[in-house]
């Protein structure tokens, strides 16, 4: 990546200086459990708009998850033109996406000026590129602050699907695809998956959709059309009583069961432990409301220490976040 300062130093109308810290687009609704976790004892995150920034978090650390996209090196650019902007943001990468609070008008200019990001949505399975998407925003007509390097692959962390509305018995695949896309892997042809919390069979349906073979777990009936796919195995049992040796080899395990975050923790050891699964999404569900001392940080923060592991916010999570592990 070009010296984002490089342009900056030879325009003498413009000035680029890094913007200490870490800037966070809270998660819609759950502006209070990103405060919770950036709150330290003598620091509090600042507002930036609709950003709250941590002034003390390096792009190195890891210690906030509610989030929908944090910019990881974020820059404070003064500029006396339009045209001086979009220039300077072209001459880093080609990817941008704005995150605007105020002045409005002169950001949808310097957008226009942007090369152009398709918001159309995506069908699945859809490979990810690799080209980074970057953040920015304005604080004023003259000054934008903005970050190349940014945690979610989607401007401002959203990605929308090409929906299949007759398919799946809920919309819970999203959250699946969404996953995989970031994982830039999913199930192939005849892959072994076991799916924990099966029902009513969104996610079943969807490994099923790639040809898998799905073990689907849970109490409660998958839907009898969907347990009739082919390739799909059902057990009507609690599936946190079944250990990996009652299982055997699985390419992937996923698992979207309602349940407290160490209960899954726990299962999750033992299979990580029998060696006998390499990739994993978990969703983890929250319980409990800030204010309360009921909102469980630790645990979630115990699986991102697993070495190899993703932890995130999907855009199509609610009160849950996403584990990821790819070994």
């Amino acid at each position: 990546m070009p010296d984002i300062f490089t342009y900056a130093v030879y325009n003498p109308h413009m000035s680029c200086v890094p913007f200490p810290g870490r800037l966070y687009q809270p998660v819609p609704g759950f502006e209070n459990h990103l405060i919770a976790e950036l709150r330290k004892p003598d620091v509090e995150p600042v507002r930036v708009g609709q950003l709250l920034h941590d002034p003390t978090e390096t792009a190195a650390q890891n210690t906030a998850f509610w989030h929908q996209n944090s910019w990881q090196e974020p820059f404070r650019l003064e500029f006396s033109s339009i045209n001086e902007a979009a220039a300077f943001l072209r001459g880093i990468q080609r990817n941008w996406t704005a995150c605007l609070h105020t002045c409005f008008r002169r950001g949808a200019l310097i957008a226009s000026k942007l090369p152009p990001i398709s918001a159309k949505p995506r069908p699945f399975p859809w490979l990810l590129g690799e080209a980074p998407v970057g953040a920015w925003t304005l604080l004023d007509e003259r000054t934008l602050i903005a970050s190349a390097r940014c945690s979610s692959p989607f401007p401002n962390g959203a990605i929308e699907f090409a929906q299949d509305k007759e398919g799946p018995p809920s919309r819970a695949y999203l959250k699946l695809w969404e996953a995989l896309v970031r994982l830039r892997q999913w199930p192939g042809q005849g892959e072994r998956c076991l799916d924990a919390g099966a029902s009513p069979g969104g996610w079943t349906w969807a490994l099923a959709q790639l040809g898998a073979n799905v073990i689907a777990v849970d109490q409660a009936p998958l839907e009898d059309r969907i347990a009739a796919l082919p390739g799909v195995e059902c057990l009507r049992r609690d599936a946190f009583t079944l250990k990996p040796q009652d299982i055997g080899p699985v390419d992937w395990l996923f698992c979207d069961v309602a349940c407290y975050p160490p209960k899954l923790y726990e299962w999750i050891e033992k299979w990580l432990a029998s060696g006998l699964c390499r990739r994993f999404v978990c969703t983890i569900k929250m319980q409990g409301t800030i204010g309360t001392g009921t909102v469980d940080f630790d645990t979630p923060k115990r699986f991102a220490e697993i070495p190899g592991s993703a932890l995130v916010h999907l855009y199509h999570n609610k009160h849950e976040l996403t584990w990821m592990y790819r070994g």
